[in-house]
């Protein structure tokens, strides 16, 4: 590989959203041991939406709870809307329910964005919180961000057109969206970067032709935020459904 190239990303395709989340969660329990044995704990930044909710769902069932050291995870968050953890549209509540309230993750691991109050400030006071972990690094190094991709090409809360995109320096910004008249607060596009694994999930037909644009569209990370994520040294992995992965698979001829 030549001198600063980045890896490309792993592609893998699933026949439905069920297997797509099984996959997923199996990776994560991989990630999860082989973290914890390198360096005695694994920190992940959770995502929000309905196919990370089944991820998690799983994670907390039979099937995968016992494949995971809960004790030494620390939770982190992509992003938060600017809502109460009780608010049936915080992410955190959404984690709470499907995964946080069924395993063992120590209360003083679960680092929690709070959306309530001066957007700029919550923004700042999360970075610091992330920084008691990671100390003088330049950029946290988690060990999996977990993504999902919007139908308008957005990730974490890293909307087209938005300030956000341009910043080079937080590990956390607070994002006006105006298309949504509210703010977000959010992980941004180098704090991802600086992850050891970062892993797209991506399910619908709803989301075809977008995913077609990110992978074989010029560069357009502007209106395509998804594309400003490329880890410089870490794995980029996107688990895709079918449906989503219909604009890029060869066409299958008819039997």
């Amino acid at each position: 590989m030549p001198p600063n190239a980045q890896p490309e990303p792993r592609v893998r395709v699933f026949d439905d959203p069920e297997a797509l989340a099984r996959a997923a969660a199996r990776r994560v329990c991989e990630l999860a041991k082989e973290s914890v044995a390198a360096r005695g704990l694994f920190s992940i930044a959770l995502s929000g939406g309905s196919t990370p909710r089944r991820v998690y769902e799983l994670l907390a069932g039979d099937d995968f709870r016992g494949l995971v050291d809960w004790e030494s995870l620390h939770v982190f968050f992509g992003d938060e809307r600017a809502v109460p953890p009780d608010d049936s549209r915080s992410n955190y509540r959404m984690a709470r329910e499907a995964l946080l309230s069924r395993v063992n993750v120590p209360t003083e691991n679960l680092h929690r964005i709070e959306g309530v109050g001066d957007a700029r400030a919550k923004a700042s006071d999360y970075e610091s919180e992330m920084r008691s972990l990671f100390g003088e690094a330049e950029w946290p190094r988690l060990d999996l961000v977990m993504l999902g991709m919007g139908e308008d090409g957005h990730t974490a809360s890293l909307f087209p057109g938005t300030a956000a995109l341009e910043e080079r320096r937080a590990w956390v910004a607070a994002n006006w969206v105006e298309k949504l008249g509210e703010w977000r607060i959010t992980l941004t596009a180098p704090a991802i970067n600086a992850a050891r694994h970062v892993l797209f999930l991506v399910s619908g037909a709803g989301k075809a032709e977008r995913l077609r644009e990110v992978f074989k569209g010029g560069p357009d990370p502007v209106r395509l935020p998804s594309q400003l994520i490329r880890p410089k040294e870490g794995a980029l992995e996107w688990y895709v459904d079918r449906a989503a992965a219909a604009e890029i698979l060869p066409p299958v001829e008819p039997t």
